[in-house]
Parts: structure tokens; C-alpha cells; sequence
């Protein structure tokens, strides 16, 4: 998710983050994290972009998308402590700011007021992929076809 400039919010996390990230000049092609790894941190793409991929288990892309200057990546992996959801790709010449795990969960503990700036990165993660869920299935089968696969499956 891209961090607003012109946002209050947006500016208190960046400033914050900023001043605990080291900063990674970036070949094109180097990967800042795989889909399924362990989360080690978040990212800011400071300047730049990366390419962000959802890939199936047999390493197909089945979706892409750009990430611009001011995004935050691996924000729900770092807070969740889960895999990371997608793999990230930067692109030539960009500067990414990277955070360890355990210094991003040390700065929401010593300041707390900042849990409503993630929140209102991780809701607007939600949005943008029950967004890009919807336009999936304007090229996907009917939803007639969607039914009887969910019935298949049931039975």
C-alpha cells in the first residue's frame, strides 16, 4: 500500500519507520522477499518500484502489479507474523528502506499511537484485493459455473 504524503497518519508512520530502516540500492531483478517466506521485515520503496507477484504452487504467475514510491511491503506478513502473501521484485536503480521484524514490533510497543496508521494501510490492503478479486471474475466462468464447481466440491 502506498503511504499518502499529504496524510497526517501516513507521514507519523513513514517518519517513524524511516528513522529506524536501513536503506538497500536495488538491482533490477533482486527479490526482497517470496511468497511463503517467513516474514524478516517490512519495506519502503523510497525510490523506485517493485513488481509484486502472486504466484501458484507450481510457481505460475497468476497476478501482478506495480508497487510505486511511498509503499509499505510485507505490512501483513510483519504484523501477523505470518508467510508473505506475494513476492516482491525491485526494479533497477530503486532505494528500499527495510525494517527487521523484530524493530517494527518494537516501535508499535513504544508507540502505540501508530496501530491506527497500520490499520488504515492493512483495510486498505483488504479493499485492494477484494478489488482485484471482483475483476478477476469479470473474465472467469458465470457464476452459474462458480456455483456448480462449489456444489462439486461440497459433494
Amino acid at each position: 500500500m502506498k503511504l499518502d504524503s499529504s496524510s497526517d497518519i501516513d507521514n507519523r508512520l513513514f517518519e517513524a519507520l524511516a528513522g529506524r530502516c536501513e536503506t538497500i540500492s536495488c538491482d533490477e531483478g533482486v527479490t526482497l522477499f517470496k511468497q511463503g517466506d517467513k516474514p524478516r521485515g517490512i519495506y519502503i520503496i523510497r525510490n523506485g518500484e517493485a513488481n509484486l507477484l502472486m504466484l501458484t504452487t507450481s510457481g505460475r504467475i497468476i497476478s501482478s502489479f506495480t508497487a510505486e514510491s511511498g509503499s509499505v511491503l510485507g505490512l501483513p506478513s510483519a504484523v501477523a507474523n505470518t508467510p508473505y502473501s506475494l513476492t516482491a521484485v525491485v526494479r533497477k536503480g530503486s532505494v528500499i528502506g527495510f525494517i527487521r521484524l523484530q524493530d517494527f514490533h518494537s516501535l508499535l510497543r513504544s508507540e502505540p499511537t501508530l496501530y491506527p496508521c497500520v490499520l488504515l494501510i492493512l483495510s486498505s490492503e483488504i479493499r485492494s484485493a477484494r478489488t482485484a478479486l471482483a475483476s478477476a471474475f469479470d473474465t472467469a466462468p458465470s457464476h452459474r459455473d462458480y456455483v456448480q464447481l462449489t456444489e462439486e466440491l461440497i459433494v
